[in-house]
C-alpha cells in the first residue's frame, strides 16, 4: 500500500463543496449518521484517553446514527429515533472538523471542513508520527483496500484527476468495527434520559461543550465487550473535558468565528501562522 498525500489531504477535509457530485459513504453497517460530518475519524478508547490525558479533550466529538421507526435496535430521544443497544445510544467519537482556509488539489484557498489537526498551509497533519496519531489515520486506507471498498483517494483521483493509490496491495487490517468493537471503538450510553435536548442540538449541529464532554467521558470510561460503564472515570474525565483549553480547541473557535460560507474563497493559507502556529500548534513533519 503507497499513496501520495502531497497537495491533497482528501481523508482529512470535506472536499465536497469543491464538486457538484454525489459523495456520500459515511454509513457503516445498518444506519445512517444523524450528522453530515465527512470522514469522521473513530477513536478507540485507549486514543479517547490519550487525547484527554494531552488536554485535546476540546477536539473531540461524538457521532450517532439514525434508526428505523421499526428497528427494535433504537431509542428515541427529542423525538429522534437513535441506533441503540439495549436502549442504550451507540455512537463512537472523532475529531472536530471546523471550516479552514485550504486549498487542496491544486485549487484556490476555500472555506472548507477539514480536521482540526490538519495544517491548513502545508495540508499535512500535526501529529502524523506523535504517539497520538489514530490507528485508523495510520492505517488509511488499509481496511478499504482489505474490504475492497474504495478509498478516498480513488474518490480524489476520479473527480480531481491524478494518481494518488500508488499501490493497491491490501495489507493485512484488522476491522475497525468488527464483533470487538463494542466498549472500545462503538460506545454505548448508559442513561439516554441524560442526553434530552442532546441529541436535538447534535442534529441541528449546536452541540455545546458540555455535550462534547459527556459523550467523550461515557467512551472514555467504557469496558471493551461489554456495556459497563466506570463512574470514577466517568467523573474524571467529564471535568477534565470540561477544563481543557488546547490550541486546536481555541483554533475551532477562532476558525468559525472567521470563516465565510462553505465553499466560498479564502484568504491565503498562511493565515494559519496567526491561528494555529502562533498559539503553540506543533509543526507538521515536512514530506
Amino acid at each position: 500500500m503507497e499513496v501520495d498525500c502531497e497537495g491533497c489531504a482528501g481523508c482529512c477535509i470535506d472536499w465536497r463543496p469543491l464538486t457538484g457530485r454525489d459523495i456520500d459513504h459515511e454509513r457503516r453497517g445498518p444506519f445512517e449518521p444523524l450528522d453530515d460530518t465527512y470522514n469522521l475519524v473513530p477513536l478507540s478508547r485507549e486514543e479517547v484517553r490519550a487525547f484527554v490525558d494531552a488536554g485535546y479533550g476540546d477536539a473531540l466529538r461524538p457521532r450517532l446514527w439514525k434508526a428505523d421507526t421499526e428497528d427494535d435496535r433504537r431509542v428515541r430521544i427529542d423525538g429522534v429515533d437513535v441506533a441503540a443497544i439495549d436502549g442504550r445510544p451507540v455512537f463512537y467519537v472523532g475529531f472536530r472538523k471546523p471550516p479552514k482556509p485550504v486549498a487542496p488539489f491544486d485549487r484556490p484557498p476555500t472555506w472548507l471542513r477539514a480536521c482540526a489537526f490538519l495544517d491548513p498551509t502545508t495540508l499535512q497533519c500535526r501529529i502524523h508520527g506523535d504517539d497520538l496519531y489514530p490507528h485508523a489515520c495510520a492505517d488509511y486506507p488499509g481496511e478499504n483496500l482489505a474490504l475492497d471498498a474504495e478509498t478516498e483517494c480513488e474518490r480524489v483521483e476520479r473527480v480531481h484527476g491524478g494518481r494518488r493509490l500508488l499501490d493497491d496491495t491490501a495489507p493485512d487490517a484488522t476491522p475497525l468495527f468488527g464483533p470487538g468493537a463494542l466498549g472500545d471503538r462503538v460506545f454505548a450510553h448508559p442513561d439516554p434520559d441524560r442526553l434530552a435536548g442532546a441529541i436535538g442540538r447534535f442534529r441541528d449541529d449546536a452541540l455545546t461543550a458540555a455535550d462534547r464532554a459527556e459523550f467523550v467521558a461515557v467512551a472514555a470510561a467504557s469496558s471493551p465487550g461489554t456495556l459497563v460503564v466506570n463512574d470514577e472515570w466517568y467523573e474524571r474525565t467529564r471535568e477534565r473535558v470540561l477544563d481543557a483549553d488546547s490550541w486546536a480547541g481555541r483554533a475551532i473557535e477562532t476558525w468559525a468565528d472567521s470563516a465565510a460560507e462553505l465553499g466560498e474563497r479564502a484568504p491565503d493559507a498562511e493565515s494559519a501562522d496567526t491561528v494555529e502556529d502562533a498559539d503553540g500548534a506543533p509543526e507538521t513533519p515536512g514530506w
